[in-house]
């Protein structure tokens, strides 16, 4: 795409990273700068996105999630949803969309939909769309405008799928599409089986076509190795202090199985099996801390892979600050 083109589609601007490294804070940062350089008018204003609303409006942003487990009514404390304290007045979207006692799992197309849709009356209301999470298929879905194949659910090939090892789940997606398996993280057993489904159905997974719709701003923020690692487990414990332990319970006896807690994965997982006494309170703890750093170590990998990211250290106030400016340069060019 040229960039004349890429120029005249909407603005889009993404914070995406690693969990913990601070995102949400950091997009709700931009739209507040975007929503008062607008209002005092220390520049020329921000141009509305819109042709039906007036150049004297004040333009301002509203964010969208793109976290798989934040669309879920109820993940609050497990998934780090953001509270309405934290949101300080900014729209936000995508969240709490779909109940977590539904079987079927929630996917990218449906996520496409939802996102694209919040996207669009963003834009309607002549407001700036921030896209912020750590999910990388939700990302990349809307980012590059990717169009996914449509395969129906085979239920009784998940229910097989569902019963192997993921290192089965591997070996049978090397076999049906080793391009496929090469692309997406081996660890994720919902992507797996989901690769698995197309290609029985396909011969294949597609390659997936692009159709980019929107003039995109990528920041991402990430920090030293260390650091990162001591606030994943700072955060966990802080968040089992919380009350993430009483709302697995409670999830659960709302009708969330055990089953489909495991299928939420991460802290819901190993919250599964914790009060099924599967494993102790100390073992439970010491999992949380190791498969929340490899989690967060699999996000660092996928997202720099992704071109055209501009990185920062949201710790640096330096960075802050670069990131603002870029940010508003690029909502008023």
């Amino acid at each position: 795409m040229t960039q004349s083109t890429s120029k005249s589609l909407p603005k889009l601007i993404v914070v995406l990273g690693p969990t913990a490294v601070g995102k949400s804070d950091m997009a709700v940062e931009i739209a507040l700068a975007i929503a008062e350089v607008s209002k005092n008018k220390k520049v020329d204003g921000l141009a509305s996105q819109s042709s039906k609303i007036a150049k004297s409006q004040i333009v301002k942003a509203e964010i969208i999630s793109a976290d798989s487990r934040q669309i879920y009514t109820g993940l609050n404390i497990g998934a780090g949803k953001i509270t309405k304290k934290e949101m300080r007045g900014i729209p936000h979207h995508c969240l709490d969309i779909v109940s977590p006692k539904r079987s079927k799992q929630f996917s990218v197309a449906e996520f496409q939909q939802h996102a694209n849709k919040a996207i669009a009356e963003i834009i309607e209301r002549g407001n700036i769309p921030i896209l912020c999470g750590g999910t990388g298929f939700y990302i990349n879905a809307i980012v590059d405008g990717i169009v996914l194949p449509e395969v129906k659910t085979n239920l009784a090939l998940r229910k097989r799928l569902e019963t192997y090892a993921t290192k089965k789940l591997i070996n049978i997606l090397s076999k049906l599409d080793q391009h496929r398996l090469n692309e997406i993280d081996k660890n994720n057993r919902v992507r797996l089986i989901r690769s698995i489904e197309i290609a029985d159905e396909l011969g294949s997974v597609p390659k997936l076509i692009k159709q980019k719709k929107f003039d995109t701003l990528l920041i991402g923020l990430d920090i030293e190795k260390e650091k990162l690692m001591d606030k994943v487990h700072t955060r966990a414990i802080k968040r089992l202090k919380q009350g993430m332990v009483a709302e697995a319970k409670n999830l659960h006896a709302s009708g969330v199985s055990w089953k489909r807690m495991k299928q939420l994965g991460l802290e819901y997982g190993l919250l599964a099996d914790f009060l099924q006494s599967k494993i102790t309170r100390a073992e439970f703890v010491e999992r949380l801390l190791i498969e929340t750093w490899q989690y967060a170590k699999r996000q660092r990998t996928w997202f720099y892979k992704k071109e055209g990211v501009q990185w920062f250290d949201p710790t640096s106030p330096a960075d802050i600050k670069k990131i603002l400016k870029l940010s508003l340069d690029f909502v008023q060019n």
